[in-house]
């Protein structure tokens, strides 16, 4: 059976005592190792008004990213469609894709990534932005095959479409992928829902389009691996603090280092709790990691598998990579 391919998922965090511009600059340093590991895609998320997070302009980091690597496909994780003007997305993506020919993704969403306030400013008057979702994401598809609206085309014109692909946590995104015919990635690191069913779903409900006949499905899963059980569990502890720290506050700070999560004032049970608290992750050593992963990794619904990893450490998170790239049968 063929497994699946590997591929990461990248937010793009700010690092605490590190400065914006360091902490980016990781980012494409992730890239370029990600590349020479064999990974598959590189994709960037898209966060706002979130101060421990650095995604707030996928777009650019994207044409950083693919400008100093060679062959890793590059892409959105996602694009928040209701954030944006959807002539502006499509010429986006059509610029990126004639600078980078074959190797831009579209990842496309309806979340805000963002809280409510900050969402209403970049959406501005558009109120029903995400009751118009499924509108103007034909639109943007159309715009990008190089279909005019009232005489309106997207510029560059004449480029290939870039690869999209339906986000979504839910049953929603998955019919919606479906019956679009387009590829679906599942986020299971946020998600409560059960992922192979949701990819089922997917599969099941299918309809072939003049992109894709066959179903195409990925699933997002935050992985923190180690040489050992007990280095993965405290390497978390950055991820475990970075909850407490937003649950208390109410707003995202930098990424804290496992230095200052253990100097923080806080009881094991206390750590458990933020454990049971904070978005899904899987944690542990290579072993460890591929008995979480098994069930997706002999699944026929999986495709691919994207690797989001938040260590504080670049060189640890660089490592937590290459470990899971180097399991048995991947």
């Amino acid at each position: 059976m063929k497994r699946p391919l590997l591929s990461v998922l990248d937010f793009a965090p700010i690092l605490s005592g590190h400065t914006a511009g360091e902490s980016l600059g990781q980012t494409v340093n992730l890239a370029i190792a990600a590349e020479s590991m064999g990974y598959h895609r590189y994709w960037i998320a898209e966060h706002h008004n979130m101060g421990g997070l650095g995604s707030s302009a996928p777009e650019i980091l994207m044409a950083h990213v693919a400008g100093l690597t060679t062959k890793i496909k590059v892409g959105s994780g996602g694009m928040m469609l209701p954030n944006h003007s959807t002539l502006h997305v499509a010429e986006i993506f059509r610029t990126l894709e004639t600078l980078f020919p074959g190797r831009i993704d579209l990842g496309l969403g309806r979340a805000p990534g963002a809280k409510s306030e900050t969402a209403t400013l970049l959406r501005g008057p558009r109120e029903l932005a995400v009751h118009a979702f499924p509108e103007e994401f034909d639109r943007l598809i159309n715009w990008l095959n190089d279909q005019d609206h009232d005489s309106i085309s997207a510029i560059p014109s004449q480029t290939a479409m870039p690869d999209v692909w339906v986000l979504g946590s839910s049953d929603f995104g998955a019919q919606f992928a479906s019956d679009r015919g387009l590829p679906f990635s599942f986020a299971q690191h946020f998600s409560s829902l059960p992922p192979l069913a949701i990819l089922r779903l997917y599969h099941e409900t299918f309809r072939p389009s003049k992109w894709y006949q066959k179903p195409k499905a990925m699933i997002a899963c935050h992985i923190i691996c180690a040489e050992t059980d007990a280095e993965a569990q405290e390497l978390a502890l950055s991820t475990d603090l970075s909850s407490v720290l937003t649950g208390q506050s109410g707003k995202s700070h930098p990424l804290p280092s496992v230095e200052e999560a253990r100097a923080y004032p806080m009881t094991e049970k206390d750590w458990q709790d933020a454990r049971s608290h904070s978005p899904r992750k899987f944690v542990g050593s290579p072993e460890t990691i591929k008995k979480y992963l098994n069930p997706y990794l002999n699944s026929e619904l999986v495709d691919e598998v994207m690797i989001l990893t938040m260590i504080h450490d670049q060189k640890k998170r660089i490592r937590s990579y290459e470990l899971i790239s180097g399991l048995s049968g991947l």
